[in-house]
């Protein structure tokens, strides 16, 4: 490593509901940004701890929330790179709105957009907004650069992403934006050295972690996907709902005497697999249980993607290719397993002894479509953008 680079590495901060991610990058590495070091601080707000690659767990009591957190990782920092600043800091930013089609240098102006947007994703733009005004307070001359999840999906099409509602509202911002578009990025980015026969044909990518979605893709561009005007549609996930009747959010308001409040911590923390089961919110908790409704939650799971997944096919014309990404993706081989036998009627036909060990390709020889498990990487697609802009 560059002494250079060593002195004033490239930071990306990914900030999550209860995480605040932390990775530095080599920037001046002649193949593009190099990671250097990973680290989290997790359990914001309950039993925070910082952990730096390998590196035993500490606790960071002050994390009380992601203010607290980036104070303890820029404590750590301040350590690490021995006083010197970053040279660049790029962000994770869920929610671009109607205007942010691309990743951009934050400025005031920039800030109260951002901030406008709070409601349409409560659980993430607040933390990432934290970690930007921790940053200024902290290094008030570095350049920070704003990545959005809903980038990838710009310019899909009024088709794709209007509701059946009148156009003012359309043209207001109540619309189909889609999420985890840093995600797909990735998956678009690495797929031509992975199949490249089926890179640029009609693959849908299925990230599934605590947030789950789908997004299908042609030529390795947003078509369509699962999430819309919020993170909370689409698949279900660990605590958020996803697809539900909106009639059942009036009716819970009407009749049942819930607030508005109620109902949204209803819908985006008590909610998904977590309500379903009963168990727990986490896909390794339910795969281990023996639970009936721990089972039942993995079964509705599984079946609400296979459908997603053929509905996607219908707005591709056809499915090529299938990738699995993100926690549960890369790991959860039983979920894997369903979801394809649920897809057998599409073409899909599952080798059992690569998909056990997480192999690449997990489909058999003959299958009409590829299955793939691909990891994802957020925060190089961070880096990357980041590097574009203040290089």
């Amino acid at each position: 490593m560059q002494a250079r680079a060593a002195e004033r590495p490239l930071l990306v901060l990914n900030a999550g509901s209860s995480t605040l991610k932390l990775s530095l990058f080599d920037a001046a590495a002649a193949s593009g940004p190099h990671v250097l070091v990973h680290g989290v601080v997790d359990g914001i707000g309950v039993h925070p701890r910082l952990v730096i690659g390998d590196g035993e767990p500490r606790p960071v009591p002050e994390a009380k929330d992601h203010a607290g957190a980036f104070t303890a990782v820029a404590r750590w920092l301040d350590d690490h790179l021995r006083g010197a600043r970053p040279v660049a800091i790029g962000h994770r930013v869920v929610h671009g709105g109607t205007r942010y089609a691309r990743p951009v240098v934050v400025d005031d102006r920039v800030l109260s957009v951002l901030e406008e947007l709070t409601p349409l994703a409560p659980l993430h733009q607040p933390q990432a907004l934290a970690a930007i005004r921790g940053v200024r307070n902290h290094w008030p001359d570095v350049t920070q650069v704003a990545c959005f999840d809903t980038a990838f999906h710009h310019g899909r099409g009024e088709l794709s992403e209007a509701f059946a509602l009148p156009h003012d509202l359309f043209d207001s911002g109540v619309r189909r934006y889609g999420f985890h578009g840093l995600s797909y990025e990735y998956i678009a980015m690495v797929l031509p050295g992975i199949a490249p026969r089926v890179a640029d044909g009609r693959v849908v990518v299925a990230h599934l972690g605590n947030g789950a979605s789908l997004c299908g893709m042609r030529a390795r561009r947003s078509v369509d996907t699962t999430m819309s005007f919020s993170a909370l549609d689409g698949l279900p996930m660990g605590t958020r709902v996803g697809d539900l009747d909106a009639a059942v959010v009036l009716y819970l308001i009407a009749e049942r005497g819930m607030t508005p409040s109620d109902v949204g911590t209803l819908l985006y923390k008590r909610s998904g697999l977590l309500g379903l089961s009963g168990v727990s919110s986490d896909v390794r908790d339910l795969l281990a249980s023996d639970a009936p409704r721990a089972r039942f939650a993995l079964e509705y799971f599984a079946d609400r993607i296979a459908r997603e997944v053929g509905a996607l096919a219908s707005a591709l014309g056809g499915l090529d290719a299938l990738v699995f990404t993100a926690g549960i993706g890369e790991h959860a081989a039983p979920v894997r397993a369903d979801v394809c036998r649920r897809l057998r009627w599409l073409g899909v036909q599952l080798d059992e002894d690569a998909n056990e060990t997480h192999a690449q390709r997990i489909s058999a020889a003959d299958s009409r479509v590829g299955v793939y498990v691909i990891p994802t990487d957020e925060e190089l697609v961070i880096a990357q953008a980041t590097v574009r802009l203040v290089s």
